[in-house]
Parts: structure tokens; C-alpha cells; sequence
């Protein structure tokens, strides 16, 4: 298996801070907008972007939930494998709400569909719209395309995005991986 890096813990903060200021510049003092990072590994994100927000933007009514997809996703009783769900975390309205789904890559579309239709679960929002660190554009079976994307990518079906962050792993880095 070999691996090549995509961005180090340097480029990952350039890129993240460009991500908060994007969303400040649509979403001004977040009064009508909601972040919902998508379970497991969007939560990650989606925490570091509030922090952004409010630590180094002064945005300081943020809201954050975390939604789990599992039982939405359409590949759900495929698989001999048992699926363990995540929590979600929801503890606000979205109704009438612009919600902005947070994840780390942005693959065949899949996750975000099952997010589309989780989230009615907890109201009808306003809009929509998706944030994604990776990009992977040429892997895509749905048409769904990020609003907000860190960095794009080229990767082969074969090869794997890997997403490091500093809480889980030790230092925020992302690698392509060939298998």
C-alpha cells in the first residue's frame, strides 16, 4: 500500500480558515444557518469550522448538530456486515433553517442523499447546502456538488482519500492511499 500526502496540518488550517470566511461571507452572524456534520468522520470538520467561527471570527451563536445516516443510506441491507450507528445530535430546529451539511470527502454522493433525507426528520430546512474538505469530482454517482470545497481531487476508484485530524490521529493531514 502506498500512500502520498494531499495536504499537511499547514495546508489543512489554510484551508479550513478559507472554508469559515466563505460561510461568513453567505451566512453573515449565523442567525438563520445551521451546521450539521455528517456522522462519523464530518463531525470532525464540522467542529473545527465552529471552532473557527467563534474563536477567530467572533461568531458566537453557531449551532452544531451531528447526524447519523446509517439507516438512510441507500446501500443499507447490502452487506453481510453489521452496521453500528452513530449518534445524532440535534438540539434545535432546522425548519425554516439554512442548513449547511459538513463533510470530509465528498465521494459518490451517497452519504449526502441519506443526509437529505435524514434531515426531514427533524423539520423541512429553508436551503440547503454542503461543505466538503475533499472533493473526490470524477468518483460521483449521484448530482450532488459541494457548495464550499476545501480542495478537489483526482483520484482513481481504486485509490482512497484518508482524512487525519488532530484529535483522532495526532496531526491534521490527508493522504491519497492506493490499495
Amino acid at each position: 500500500m502506498s500512500q502520498k500526502v494531499l495536504l499537511n496540518a499547514t495546508e489543512v488550517d489554510i484551508i479550513l480558515n478559507r472554508l469559515a470566511c466563505q460561510l461568513i461571507e453567505n451566512h453573515e452572524d449565523f442567525t438563520n444557518t445551521v451546521l450539521i456534520g455528517i456522522q462519523p468522520r464530518g463531525i470532525y470538520l464540522a467542529e473545527r469550522i465552529k471552532r473557527l467561527l467563534e474563536e477567530s471570527y467572533d461568531i458566537n451563536n453557531v449551532s452544531l448538530g451531528h447526524l447519523d445516516i446509517t439507516f438512510y443510506r441507500d446501500d443499507f441491507r447490502r452487506t453481510e456486515k453489521t452496521l453500528e450507528a452513530n449518534k445524532t445530535k440535534i438540539d434545535f430546529v432546522v425548519e425554516n433553517k439554512k442548513v449547511v451539511f459538513i463533510d470530509d470527502v465528498l465521494y459518490t454522493g451517497r452519504s449526502i442523499n441519506a443526509a437529505l433525507s435524514a434531515i426531514q426528520s427533524f423539520g423541512r430546512p429553508e436551503e440547503v447546502e454542503l461543505l466538503c474538505l475533499i472533493d473526490r469530482r470524477f468518483s460521483r454517482h449521484l448530482p450532488i456538488q459541494p457548495d464550499y470545497r476545501g480542495r478537489q481531487v483526482d483520484a482513481i476508484n481504486e485509490e482512497r482519500v484518508l482524512v487525519n485530524w488532530a484529535e483522532n490521529e495526532g496531526k491534521d493531514s490527508v493522504y491519497v492511499v492506493n490499495k
